[in-house]
């Protein structure tokens, strides 16, 4: 057989050269590949979707991306965290079509909780999707012509490494990295988890005991059962590894916390003897302070999604039964359309309301943006059992645990019960449940769950405002007056002000101007059938429009005199900008 006469080089994305004949990108990937539907097929950004990033490798992701798609993808710190990391913040849009800030916009951010850490793969996965579907998918393309995403992996990056690399539980830590004295006994850290067996997990102590309630399963002795009430047991649980530090009776009782950076948002904010969580006051947190900063700058933002887990949930406010009110109805049935929409593609993940399915939550950054804001925002949260069977078992059922782990990670869930000599304990067991099982995913779930919230937050995106003159109509009135009548058409679910918005005056109104004639007088339209005109006295060639409904019109009206060639402009915050010529 002869030696083909290839030079195939080591990146996917360089070309290959044979002597003067050069192969393009999308023909090497047509050599080596068969394209998936849906899936960028050569991707200038190689990234696995089937684990999770530290901050070093999601930094040099985003540098990437920025790098291979400069007309597309800006990166920024918008600020520092407590241990001065870098807040990363990545503007997605089509930079040659407008400016970004000037497009109606979708922010979009995980892992505020420290143990929620695939929030910020699926926020990152979205920035990287949108990016490499740009100018093969013609959705995605018109998509950021008109929109612009705003994309903060995590926004608690102190402890997106510290849960990554030190010894934590499932559950812990959900704070940043100030820490705090959470046993009031005068000190603060001094009691945090100890890694007894130094795997890097914070697992469960076991001691055999002639009180205890539980047995060993005798076909899986992984898995300890509770004895029934009239039985006696062999072993009693003894709680989360690790010693007393501090010689108080307690075990790991004080540690990295307790904060909780959701109760830390300036609406509805309750001090923490109410809100067990909130701290010293509203942005008291120097992370959510950053995010509040970046989103008063930019008020075309006009959708937002944060990601959590666990519990496969699209969560919307209120927070809290008190905060109701805040809620229109006309604003709830928007809420209603894109997330009953996105439960049709979400398999396992169910439409909430926070404060009447789940619990009370002050303070919470879900109603901050809204209530704040007036931005439309949905909180999922990540991750459901039902991904493994499909059945409702929950995250804490115990038979269904074991089988995940006995036929899909293969025993690589669970770490096996290994006695230990403690020094208050004495003789003890140690295992469990490693920390990145349960409410995070396992690889090969990842890039599925991520693709599908994804296109949640795309199709919120998408619902944003788009504003286009649909109508101009022009009326000849006779001694060189004329009457132009302008219908302004939303094509999108989303208003350009939400009623909490126009509560507040949150936003400036939606300015619709004529230009290249001389106005006269300038009206909003209230009824075109009954002639019924609200005049704007002052500036009538800028009407200021309240607000332009989701799939809705507004129509203004001018007399104007001469008007040989003229245009109309629309200018909104939060539904960008449209225009008109004669």
């Amino acid at each position: 057989m002869k030696l083909k006469n290839w030079i195939y080089t080591a990146a996917l994305g360089a070309a290959i050269s044979i002597g003067s004949v050069h192969t393009s990108d999308a023909q090497v990937a047509q050599d080596r590949y068969f394209r998936a539907l849906g899936t960028p097929h050569n991707p200038k950004v190689q990234v696995s979707w089937n684990r999770y990033h530290t901050n070093l490798a999601l930094e040099e992701i985003m540098k990437d991306m920025a790098k291979k798609h400069p007309n597309l993808v800006k990166l920024e710190s918008i600020g520092k965290s407590y241990q001065g990391n870098d807040i990363w913040v990545l503007t997605v849009t089509d930079f040659n079509h407008g400016k970004a800030d000037e497009k109606p916009a979708m922010w979009i951010d995980g892992n505020i909780h420290s143990n929620e850490i695939q929030g910020t793969e699926f926020t990152l996965y979205t920035a990287w999707y949108l990016a490499e579907m740009y100018g093969d998918l013609d959705f995605i393309t018109e998509l950021l012509k008109d929109k612009t995403f705003y994309i903060a992996p995590t926004i608690n990056p102190d402890a997106h490494d510290y849960f990554i690399k030190e010894a934590n539980t499932q559950n812990s830590p959900r704070s940043g990295m100030i820490v705090l004295d959470n046993d009031g006994d005068g000190l603060a850290g001094e009691d945090p988890f100890d890694d007894l067996n130094g795997d890097g997990h914070i697992t469960f102590m076991i001691r055999k005991s002639p009180t205890g309630r539980f047995v060993k399963d005798q076909m899986d002795p992984r898995k300890l059962i509770m004895v029934a009430a009239d039985e006696q047991g062999e072993y009693e649980m003894l709680g989360y590894e690790g010693i007393d530090r501090d010689g108080d009776g307690e075990v790991n009782e004080d540690g990295i916390g307790y904060y909780d950076p959701n109760r830390d948002w300036g609406w509805n904010w309750q001090p923490d003897y109410v809100q067990r969580g909130a701290w010293k006051y509203p942005f008291s947190v120097p992370e959510n302070r950053a995010v509040m900063e970046f989103v008063m700058k930019h008020p075309n933002i006009a959708g937002a999604q944060s990601y959590h887990n666990y519990g496969g949930m699209i969560l919307r406010g209120p927070g809290a039964e008190e905060d109701l009110g805040t809620y229109n109805a006309s604003d709830v049935r928007i809420y209603d359309a894109i997330a009953k929409k996105g439960e049709e593609f979400m398999p396992g993940y169910k439409y909430l309301v926070v404060y009447k399915d789940l619990y009370s939550v002050f303070g919470g950054q879900l109603d901050w943006f809204y209530g704040g804001r007036g931005i439309f925002t949905y909180s999922n949260e990540l991750m459901t059992s039902y991904l493994y069977f499909h059945e409702n078992a929950g995250r804490n059922n115990q038979d269904e645990q074991m089988k995940v782990d006995r036929y899909l990670t293969f025993g690589d869930a669970f770490v096996d019960w290994e006695e230990y000599d403690h020094p208050q304990y004495g003789r003890i067991e140690i295992g469990g449940f490693k920390k990145n099982f349960g409410r995070l995913h396992p690889g090969f779930l990842m890039e599925q769950d991520a693709h599908r919230n994804s296109a949640f937050t795309i199709l919120h995106g998408y619902h944003t405002p788009k504003l286009s003159v649909s109508d101009v109509k022009e009326t000849d009135l006779g001694g060189g007056l004329k009457e132009v009548v302008a219908t302004v058409y939303n094509e999108r679910l989303i208003p350009t002000h939400s009623s909490q918005d126009l509560k507040y005056k949150i936003a400036r109104p939606d300015y619709v101007s004529i230009s290249g004639a001389k106005v006269v007088a300038g009206f909003v339209v209230e009824s075109e059938d009954f002639k019924k005109y609200k005049e704007q006295k002052v500036d009538p060639e800028k009407i200021h429009v309240d607000n332009i409904p989701g799939m809705g019109a507004v129509k203004v009206r001018w007399i104007i005199s001469g008007g040989g060639n003229y245009s109309i402009n629309v200018d909104s915050e939060k539904g960008g900008k449209a225009s008109w010529k004669k």
